[in-house]
């Protein structure tokens, strides 16, 4: 499916599963190397960048947490990125790029009184838009945090421990993500410089602004998930001690009686007690003595 927005005589194309059809014709409207349009067939193997004479092309990927709709971690688009165009193919319903097309002003992301418009304008802004998405999936991470602190301070450290690994995934996937954007960033400078000019180098500061903004605040996140887990675990170790000594009391109380009924359950002649007058009360009575001395010498060596 192909999607179109033109201003200026500056082009979007967003393309949702290309068909060979589909790639054949981008490729012969925009000049796209047949390397290129068989690439757009199917998902890349890796986020890379290549400089063509008079084109970019990225791959870039993008973690997808809330989305419903995707079964992987991450997103993949690509970007082919010309002077007056830019083509972005995706394989996934990408919340943050159908939000983007629905609220595309091109007058707004073009529109400068100082230079000429270029799909550069067109780039930057998707790529912010992108950023902040991840930014709300970040701060929505941190809200679960906050709700995980609650509960493990609230007596749920059992149930929290599988929540944690939760969001430990979702921030490994982000990092998996975004590592390779630095790079990628980094070694857009120079070939954006040459198509666009002096005057994009400045957006391109901005998207690595944005890019480290993400990024501090997945470290952040990840941070408070370090030490909410050492909380966490050191709490259910102390809950688990407490269990476990716990039992351990109850089976030396237990062991008296144990092993008064051990006694007077032999099967001797001559056993004192046994078969006298009131001899079940006297058992049960010096049964419940034993115990009782037990628990008094527990408490005073403060074991309970």
């Amino acid at each position: 499916m192909v999607e179109r927005y033109t201003y200026s005589g500056v082009t979007w194309v967003d393309v949702f599963e290309p068909t060979v059809d589909e790639a054949r014709a981008l490729m012969q409207e925009f000049s796209i190397r047949p390397s290129i349009a068989e690439e757009m067939l199917a998902p890349s193997i890796r986020a890379k960048t290549e400089r063509f004479d008079d084109l970019l092309y990225l791959v870039l990927y993008f973690p997808a947490l809330r989305h419903t709709n995707s079964q992987q971690s991450d997103q993949e688009v690509d970007f082919i990125l010309g002077r007056d165009f830019l083509i972005t193919v995706r394989y996934d319903t990408v919340d943050a790029l159908h939000k983007f097309s629905k609220l595309f002003e091109v007058r707004a992301i073009l529109g400068r009184e100082d230079e000429e418009p270029h799909a550069g304008h067109i780039f930057s802004a998707l790529i912010m838009k992108l950023y902040r998405s991840i930014g709300h999936e970040l701060d929505h991470l941190h809200d679960r945090l906050e709700e995980a602190e609650e509960e493990i301070f609230a007596g749920h450290e059992r149930e929290m421990v599988i929540e944690l690994s939760k969001i430990s995934r979702d921030l490994l996937n982000i990092k998996q993500a975004l590592t390779p954007h630095k790079e990628i960033l980094e070694s857009l400078r120079p070939a954006a410089h040459e198509l666009f000019g002096d005057a994009f180098h400045d957006e391109l500061t901005l998207l690595s602004n944005e890019y480290y903004r993400v990024t501090t605040l997945r470290n952040t996140n990840a941070d408070s998930l370090r030490e909410l887990r050492i909380t966490n675990d050191s709490l259910l170790s102390t809950k688990q001690n407490e269990i476990t000594k716990n039992l351990t009391i109850l089976a030396f109380l237990t062991f008296p009686l144990s092993v008064a009924a051990g006694i007077f359950g032999m099967n001797a002649v001559n056993m004192p007690i046994v078969g006298g007058e009131h001899d079940f009360l006297i058992l049960i009575t010096l049964m419940l003595i034993a115990t009782a001395l037990t628990f008094l010498y527990f408490k005073y060596k403060r074991w309970i």
